[in-house]
């Protein structure tokens, strides 16, 4: 299964800031959408991602001055991206090694989805459940 499969379908848009947005700006979208993490664009391309850890880390370099700093000086960067031809598998992998939660799915230099961790892993339990409970009714009736 590809990413391209997991955000097919969704109809909601894609939260992103700009990289010029302030950080309190950027705290603020976080906190009314109740989400962890967003892409960063910068001439509607990604630059980077911008996320509850960046939060943390920035507190702890420059203290309350964040919230009046750019997020484009504080965000993560470059941002480390996905294809849609990536299978779930490959995407779950990455983000293990690279200790990241997020991906931004890019394809012709725009973005076209936001996939979490947390996406991907309810994504392969619902398909080994269902592999399952397939292998269960294939059994009952033979």
């Amino acid at each position: 299964m590809t990413i391209g499969r997991v955000i097919e379908g969704r109809n909601t848009a894609i939260v992103t800031c700009d990289v010029g947005a302030s950080v309190g700006e950027a705290i603020a979208l976080l906190a009314e959408k109740r989400i962890g993490a967003l892409p960063v664009l910068e001439n509607g391309a990604v630059a980077g991602i911008f996320s509850e850890r960046d939060v943390i880390y920035g507190l702890k370099r420059q203290g309350p001055g964040l919230l009046d700093c750019r997020v484009g000086e504080v965000m993560t960067k470059p941002a480390v991206t996905a294809q849609p031809d990536m299978q779930v598998l490959s995407a779950l992998s990455l983000m293990t090694r690279r200790r990241i939660r997020h991906l931004p799915v890019v394809q012709d230099g725009q973005l076209i989805g936001f996939v979490s961790i947390g996406d991907l892993v309810k994504h392969r339990i619902d398909r080994i459940e269902s592999e399952a409970e397939a292998l269960r009714t294939y059994i009952q009736t033979a």
